[in-house]
């Protein structure tokens, strides 16, 4: 997402997760939801400063995360093992997933994204100083690679507060089921998440609204939701993510690390990215 998009996400989330005085704007049955969700990842945290109905707002506690696991990736049309390391921030929208194949070529890929800008790196940093590592464009894979990061539980909440009346909320099957639609890149994807009798984010499901986009028709399932960080945060964090695409399994992950302390994590462009980006506009 743009920065300004970003920021949009980031005041729409700490608004909805105020404690509401009487005459609030939101629909009832959406906010409860949206809240009981929010509460139940661990996203917000409430102050007790004020009297009566009057409290300072509530505010949404994570920025940035970071997570290590192993499992598979799809390459090629197989299953490939790996270890995987995702560093993820919401302010601004980036997210840097590596990945380390296993077996004796230990095949390295880092894959980045940070707004309207996509590419890999030879080393985390690369391309940002002379002589250091190589970044290469990937503009092809941002919309992939920024639905990767707004379908994480957290992103999930994040998108459906900043889609405000546009998000609806329904029971389905004895499930509350969330519908919203994206902006920004993925401006024309409608997410629907699936929320547990815990208002845990078990399912997510995204359905392109047109042909040109049908390569972003994606369903991740997550399930085991503890509270994974070395600092206990009282965030829940899923402990396995199952990603399809097309009715493949692309992505399936044992976590065993989540840490949700707001780690120091930065996404900064190479500005050979940058000039790709603009060209790619033209």
């Amino acid at each position: 997402m743009n920065a300004i998009l970003t920021r949009a996400f980031v005041v729409a989330a700490a608004a909805a997760l105020t404690v509401h005085a009487a005459g609030a704007q939101s629909a009832p049955d959406r906010s409860q939801v949206l809240r009981a969700a929010a509460d139940a990842l661990g996203m917000a945290r409430y102050s007790d400063i004020g009297a009566g109905t009057t409290r300072l707002p509530g505010i949404d506690v994570v920025n940035t995360m970071e997570l290590w696991g192993s499992g598979t990736v799809e390459s090629g049309g197989k299953a490939i093992k790996t270890e995987y390391h995702a560093a993820i921030g919401y302010n601004p929208a980036a997210m840097r997933v590596e990945m380390m194949a296993a077996g004796a070529a230990k095949q390295r890929t880092i894959q980045t994204v940070r707004e309207t800008f996509a590419w890999d790196e030879s080393e985390i940093g690369a391309g940002l100083q002379p002589g250091r590592g190589t970044a290469t464009p990937a503009m092809a894979a941002l919309r992939e690679r920024l639905l990767l990061l707004w379908t994480l539980p957290y992103g999930v909440i994040k998108a459906a507060l900043a889609a405000g009346e546009k998000t609806m909320v329904a029971s389905e099957g004895g499930a509350t089921v969330i519908t919203f639609p994206l902006t920004g890149p993925l401006a024309g994807v409608t997410v629907t998440a699936t929320l547990d009798a815990n208002s845990l984010v078990t399912k997510v499901e995204t359905r392109p609204d047109s042909a040109a986009l049908a390569a972003l028709a994606t369903q991740t399932e997550y399930s085991n939701y503890a509270d994974r960080a070395e600092v206990l945060t009282d965030i829940r964090t899923p402990g396995r993510i199952v990603r399809k695409e097309a009715g493949r399994t692309v992505l399936d992950i044992e976590v065993k690390t989540w840490e949700t302390n707001n780690p120091y994590l930065v996404f900064p462009v190479p500005a050979n990215v940058k000039t790709a980006a603009t060209a790619n506009a033209r």
